[in-house]
């Protein structure tokens, strides 16, 4: 098949566009034709990996491209002219591309794959700015909860009414949560299909130091404010503990500030962006990954390559994340925001070096079973073929 993948980013600066990337490179590797096509927006300084591009920013005049970009469109009909695709995958599309591209996929079967809450979210986190989870719906509520300003709940409502979701033959999930929250606000989902991470070693024995890890994007609703304010906790009882982090972000200095606030900034070491092979080896001597999100996380990545790298996982308990760990299993599961109960989870793992081992290896047995890039793959090709049967269209 011909597959022609729509993201809004190209590059690999999050969970999403490592997936998108994944499953391009997968795609080709079974004998498909398979091109990603993304904006330009860069939202950290790395390099493009899409195939093609249209005009992109991560400036203010985002915020005009969220609605209406005009040269999306013409990259994009250029783009369907030329590949001829026999079925166009979309990711996300509502923060640079924008709904003006969706009405040039009508020719073609089409599938729309949500990730996030961008569909029933203007700010996609589901999240009130108390972070508690948003139960209202899209509209003036935005205003009166005070997540945005009257120009943005008008710009909102103007790229929903442009949301033409009827183009699709197929929509899927990344979660059975994505599905259940997209269903109780009248859009349809036609299955759930989680991500999947690549087959990667087991990582090595356990060192003597428990290592707590880290991984993703320093900005608020990752919640490492929490797992600090945790390790702060944890180390009045298990003082040897440290905490490593892995990824960058606009948070960065002010958590570092925290942590030396805090008294453990020399037990924590912020290691910045990293390549997926350093990150890989810098997390393999955790202990326990925590995924300590504040928002209601679509599926969580990171968890799945934990996992996948035989470490047991304290995460969250919300979202798509709490599909992911078995509590007493794979992991532990403790209460967005609670930093006492994200600190007694941890403390459960990082006493006992063989419990930390069995679970570890219960979580890569599961990642082997359930959320390989494989799986994922042999899915997707399956929700493309019922795409070109005519899927719900």
């Amino acid at each position: 098949m011909r597959v022609l993948l729509l993201h809004d980013y190209g590059t690999l600066s999050g969970g999403a566009e490592v997936m998108i990337v994944a499953l391009r490179d997968a795609l080709r590797s079974r004998g498909h034709e398979a091109i990603l096509f993304t904006s330009t927006a860069r939202p950290l300084p790395l390099p493009l990996v899409s195939d093609e591009q249209c005009f992109g920013t991560v400036s203010p005049l985002r915020r005009v491209l969220q609605a209406a970009n005009p040269h999306a469109v013409a990259r994009l009909r250029t783009v369907l002219r030329d590949f001829r695709p026999d079925v166009v995958h979309v990711k996300m599309f509502l923060t640079q591309l924008s709904p003006l591209v969706l009405p040039l996929l009508r020719p073609f079967p089409s599938l729309l794959h949500v990730i996030n809450y961008n569909l029933v979210c203007p700010i996609n986190t589901k999240t009130l700015p108390d972070g508690t989870p948003c139960r209202h719906r899209a509209g003036v509520a935005c205003h009166a909860a005070g997540c945005m300003s009257w120009p943005g709940v008008a710009r909102a409502f103007v790229q929903r009414r442009m949301t033409a979701l009827d183009v699709f033959d197929r929509v899927v999930a990344n979660s059975e949560w994505v599905a259940r929250r997209l269903r109780a606000e009248g859009i349809r989902v036609d299955e759930a299909i989680p991500n999947g991470v690549p087959v990667r070693p087991l990582r090595p024995p356990l060192g003597p130091t428990p290592v707590i890890g880290f991984a993703g994007r320093l900005v608020p609703k990752k919640g490492v404010d929490v797992l600090l304010r945790a390790i702060a906790l944890l180390r009045e009882r298990v003082p040897e503990a440290r905490l490593i982090v892995a990824g960058d972000g606009p948070e960065r200095i002010g958590l570092e500030r925290l942590a030396a606030e805090l008294g453990i900034r020399d037990a924590v070491d912020f290691l910045g962006h990293l390549a997926q092979e350093q990150a890989e080896h810098a997390l393999g001597a955790a202990w326990v990954q925590a995924v300590p999100s504040r928002w209601e996380e679509p599926f969580g990545i990171v968890a799945a390559e934990a996992m996948m790298r035989g470490t047991a996982v304290v995460a969250s308990e919300s979202g798509g994340l709490a599909e992911q760990v078995e509590p007493g299993v794979t992991g532990y599961l403790a209460p967005a925001g609670d930093a006492g109960a994200l600190a007694r989870a941890l403390e459960q793992v990082v006493r006992d070096r063989d419990l930390a081992e069995r679970m570890g290896a219960s979580a890569r047995v599961r990642a082997l079973a359930e959320l390989t890039i494989d799986r994922h793959v042999d899915r997707v090709v399956a929700a493309h073929v019922a795409c070109r049967r005519g899927g719900r269209r």
